[in-house]
């Protein structure tokens, strides 16, 4: 693991305020830019958590002053010099980005940005591609690539399908920062805190998350996704079809009879 990418666990101790929760922290600053070397250690993070039954929730924040200015344009520049004029690393480049933020949503364990200072072109797509985002009072957003002649095409997928299509486009045309209650009325973030506690809100957040039935959380991600993407009458079939299934399930049997029996439910350990 490199030192662009630290990470913070704790799993021992009961009662730790971490305790199943991975925190992955951008930590090149100052603009924590997303170059392959830092998209695939998060990769390799997220790969491996899948599996990590101890964790439950997973933190994606940045140390310094800015959360993340998108891709490295200076790495990308040099490659200019290459005999494809650069094709070849960009394809890489984007391949690389589309699988981590594929990853984000496919993830099994829900995933939580924490957001302070600047979230820029595939910096805000990685906000917009996390299940959940806290951001500061000094957060801002934007999707700036028209301002290189650049358009943030890729940022786009994910801002669209977060965001009502009109504030998506107002963002990626304009390419002007858009602040922290505007990211909020525009969807692109679900809460706005003073920035002295974003840690202790996060998590808080985090903490509810890892105390739910890690089986029912992996199927309910998966299916809110996927019914997401099918048209009204398919949505709710497939969904009808997974609450069965979640129904026969254990943790929901335990669940539901510890709701009855007024007790706290034991979830099945992973």
């Amino acid at each position: 693991m490199a030192d662009i990418v630290s990470l913070k666990r704790d799993h021992a101790e009961e009662q730790a305020p971490d305790r199943g929760i991975l925190r992955i922290i951008l930590s090149n600053p100052p603009a924590n830019l997303l170059s392959l070397e830092v998209m695939r250690d998060i990769q390799a993070e997220l790969d491996r958590a899948r599996d990590d039954h101890a964790v439950r929730a997973i933190v994606i924040s940045a140390a310094g002053k800015m959360f993340c200015a998108g891709h490295d344009l200076k790495q990308m520049t040099a490659h200019r010099a290459d005999a494809d004029g650069g094709r070849a690393y960009f394809e890489e480049t984007f391949d690389t980005c589309s699988r981590l933020m594929l990853s984000i949503v496919r993830h099994p364990k829900p995933v939580i940005a924490q957001v302070d200072g600047v979230a820029t072109a595939a910096g805000c797509q990685l906000v917009a591609s996390c299940d959940l985002a806290i951001a500061s009072d000094q957060a801002t957003f934007g999707v700036n690539g028209i301002n290189v002649g650049l358009f943030c095409t890729t940022p786009g997928v994910a801002l669209v399908r977060g965001l009502k299509p009109k504030h998506a486009m107002e963002m990626l045309l304009t390419g002007e920062m858009v602040d922290a209650a505007t990211a909020k009325d525009f969807g692109l973030v679900n809460r706005v805190v003073p920035r002295e506690y974003l840690n202790q809100i996060v998590t808080k957040y985090a903490q509810t998350i890892a105390s739910k039935p890690a089986s029912t959380l992996k199927l309910g991600k998966e299916a809110f996704y996927r019914q997401s993407e099918m048209n009204l009458a398919e949505a709710y079939d497939y969904a009808s079809r997974v609450m069965v299934d979640n129904l026969m399930a254990g943790d929901a049997k335990e669940g539901i009879s510890a709701f009855i029996g007024k007790r706290k439910p034991e979830w099945k350990a992973e």
